[in-house]
């Protein structure tokens, strides 16, 4: 049983799916005896809500804010999701835990279950992620990638709105036909329900997409398994999964993390949520990650699996268009997994990964000098 009186305070942000994620963090600790409180806190990347991740500056937009909180004494631990954790974090921190990951992949998400091969030529495909853009490209270089922000409920709402809309605009038209055709005993319908009817008969999601406005029509959008499975929506809307080893997903994707100093408490919180076969993969994807550069403005997917003594190892490094990748799969010995992980990264660095990354920064570069320009237009 736990000494400590006061309750072990964690920072989280205020979306849907980190509550879900800082509270499976509390269940566990509470499972071992530790009082905990949840402290919501409202970080960069949530206050610049019109800009994609690679957008925001430095690394770790959702992550700062809350470990700011940790440094200052105002909580104890902050809840994270791993694959946001820039690789450079404070030296006074640590990653006390890293609980059970859920699941890595990405999944295609649609209005009616089609898979990547079936969209129409020229289809419009959403998602935030830089990776996730070449990756699409890479396979389907007709696609038309545009970008889409929001949490996850957000982001699903704005994928169904445009075909929602434009279904009720045409059961609508129906409906006036119909009607003016209410004399006419041959007169068959197009739909058995009327409008009113099939709203009611709409999901809350579905009916929340309606009432959005539609500024692009997405015929899809990609997003974590791990986000849709922990916001609930897993079974609500049809998904596909992409595979790992096309769609490498990014380090870290589907685990979370704790940091706090590196106190006796640390060592409590480790031992009471700590997976360890979570731990060296995380520890291989980031570890890769850190020596390769690129951060959040380079395309790089990085993927480890426990397989026995070895740690099946995937990395996709790729220019930011999709039109040139370099993709390596390895076993690395679990009992050097760090070190292995390092030599992966700079084999993949002396093959032409270095000179992607640093096209993609500057890439980036150009692209924030061009919005700088364009701020000061506007202020002019």
């Amino acid at each position: 049983m736990s000494t400590r009186s006061a309750p072990i305070r964690l920072a989280t942000r205020g979306s849907a799916l980190a509550l879900v994620q800082a509270r499976s963090v509390e269940r566990s600790l509470k499972g071992r005896r530790h009082d905990v409180e949840l402290v919501e806190v409202e970080t960069t990347g949530d206050q610049i809500r019109d800009e994609l991740i690679h957008r925001l500056g430095k690394t770790g937009a959702f992550v700062r804010s809350l470990d700011e909180q940790v440094l200052d004494g105002s909580v104890e631990g902050a809840v994270h999701s791993m694959k946001d954790m820039p690789t450079d974090s404070p030296e006074e921190l640590i990653v006390a835990a890293i609980p059970q990951r859920a699941s890595a992949g990405d999944l295609l998400v649609t209005p009616d279950g089609s898979d990547l091969e079936e969209l129409p030529a020229g289809a419009t495909v959403g998602t935030g992620s830089l990776r996730r853009q070449a990756q699409l490209l890479a396979k389907r270089p007709d696609l038309e990638v545009e970008p889409l922000r929001g949490n996850v409920d957000t982001r699903v709402e704005k994928l169904l709105a445009g075909h929602l809309q434009a279904e009720h605009d045409e059961r609508t038209a129906a409906e006036e036909e119909r009607r003016g055709n209410a004399d006419d005993p041959e007169f068959e319908p197009e739909y058995e329900r009327r409008p009113e009817e099939w709203i009611e008969g709409l999901s809350e999601i579905e009916r929340r997409a309606l009432e959005r406005d539609v500024e692009t029509t997405y015929d899809a959008i990609v997003l974590a398994a791990a986000g849709l499975e922990r916001s609930n929506l897993l079974e609500r809307v049809p998904t596909r999964p992409l595979p790992i080893g096309e769609f490498v997903p990014a380090a870290g994707q589907g685990a979370i993390a704790v940091t706090m100093l590196d106190t006796e408490l640390a060592e409590s919180v480790h031992d009471a949520v700590d997976h360890p076969r979570t731990r060296v993969e995380t520890t291989v994807e980031r570890t890769v990650l850190a020596a390769l550069g690129g951060g959040c403005v380079a395309p790089i997917g990085i993927h480890a699996l426990v397989q026995g003594e070895h740690v099946r190892t995937r990395v996709q490094v790729l220019a930011r268009d999709g039109e040139h990748t370099i993709s390596v799969s390895r076993d690395l010995p679990v009992e050097r997994h760090a070190e292995a992980a390092r030599e992966l990264a700079g084999e993949l660095a002396d093959r032409g990964a270095r000179e992607l990354i640093e096209e993609a920064k500057r890439e980036a570069d150009d692209e924030e000098t061009a919005a700088d320009r364009s701020d000061d237009e506007v202020e002019e």
